[in-house]
């Protein structure tokens, strides 16, 4: 897809997230409902359940997208069945909510816990160990696709081409080795249960409203400084990102397969910070010097299965900057990429 339409609203950053591709509306069109996305009210989840429908309309096929989730935020459900998503409220930390979540051939694991984890660790942990145990337990008959992170992986030097999914982990904080202890629950329930699933490990999904070129643009907006000691990073746009995670229910086996979804190339802060600058016609300044190692994953075995991206780094510079000048609204969800200890 090229982003060559100017887009100046969330109804047009809607609708260019959730444009299916045609090998997404060719999945679809095998894919057996219900298509049950639990934790689907947090970033990446309600656009997610959009393209899953527009793709089944495209298909000509009935799909029944339910999304799960808390709704704990006022007017998120109304969000999703305006759009022909039935929702279902249900707080998945609750044992006895278990028995409202519907029998489905096909999940999509969203539920997480990220921010904030320095001041809360206890409930990061169970968020992510928990929720996931009870979940393969009641799903373990479904395909099953659960997001990770690449912060799983060690900090790695900026001339490799990043982490592949063979090499070990080795988590640094309590968010990432929550993370890595949510994959090990589904790697036992998989033995356990003969489950097969996908353990997508994503950094970084991004999209207008939030991401790391948001973070970026924001600084140079607010305070014209950009500290680039974190000076390397992958990211991936949203659309294409949940266009992979639902294309993944093809990809789970058991064992699970690990697969990184993230961006082919490997950005430089420092050349990104100068060139949302130039596009916003404002100044910035570089502050720190480069690290030589930053977490970063290679893509390539995400590349062979779906392909490449077809939207360019240059595209979303320049969409990201208009959309934080014009003063667009943000979702408030800072990614913290530039944290190197781990702690959120």
């Amino acid at each position: 897809m090229n982003l060559t339409t100017h887009i100046d609203s969330v109804d047009k950053l809607e609708e260019a997230l959730s444009e299916p591709t045609d090998p997404l509306v060719e999945f679809v069109k095998r894919l057996h409902g219900p298509l049950v996305v639990l934790g689907a009210a947090g970033k990446m989840g309600p656009t997610l359940c959009l393209l899953a429908n527009r793709a089944a309309e495209a298909a000509g096929k009935e799909l029944d997208v339910i999304a799960v989730s808390r709704f704990s935020s006022p007017g998120s459900a109304r969000w999703f069945e305006d759009h022909g998503i039935r929702t279902l409220s249900a707080d998945l930390l609750r044992a006895g909510d278990y028995k409202k979540l519907p029998d489905a051939e096909n999940v999509i694991f969203l539920v997480g816990q990220k921010f904030g984890t320095s001041d809360n660790p206890s409930l990061t942990w169970a968020v992510n160990t928990i929720v996931p145990a009870r979940v393969s337990e009641r799903y373990r008959s479904s395909r099953i696709v659960a997001l990770s992170t690449g912060n799983v992986y060690p900090l790695v030097p900026i001339t490799s081409r990043g982490s592949t999914e063979s090499d070990p982990p080795a988590p640094k904080g309590e968010y990432a080795n929550a993370c890595l202890a949510r994959e090990r629950i589904f790697e036992f329930s998989a033995e356990r249960f003969g489950t097969r699933s996908t353990l997508v490990r994503l950094n970084y999904a991004l999209e207008l409203r939030y991401g790391v070129l948001v973070d970026i643009a924001t600084r140079i907006k607010e305070t014209g400084r950009v500290d680039v000691t974190m000076g390397h990073l992958n990211f991936i746009w949203q659309r294409d990102a949940n266009e992979r995670v639902i294309r993944s229910l093809d990809l789970a086996t058991n064992p699970p397969c690990l697969l990184n979804l993230t961006g082919r190339q490997t950005h430089s802060v420092r050349a990104l910070a100068e060139a949302l600058a130039r596009e916003m016609n404002r100044s910035v300044e570089i502050v720190g010097k480069e690290a030589d190692t930053a977490f970063l994953s290679d893509a390539s075995s995400c590349v062979r299965h779906f392909g490449d991206s077809q939207v360019t780094a240059d595209e979303l510079v320049r969409l990201t900057a208009r959309w934080i000048d014009a003063g667009l609204p943000l979702l408030g969800k800072p990614t913290h990429f530039e944290q190197r200890d781990g702690k959120y």
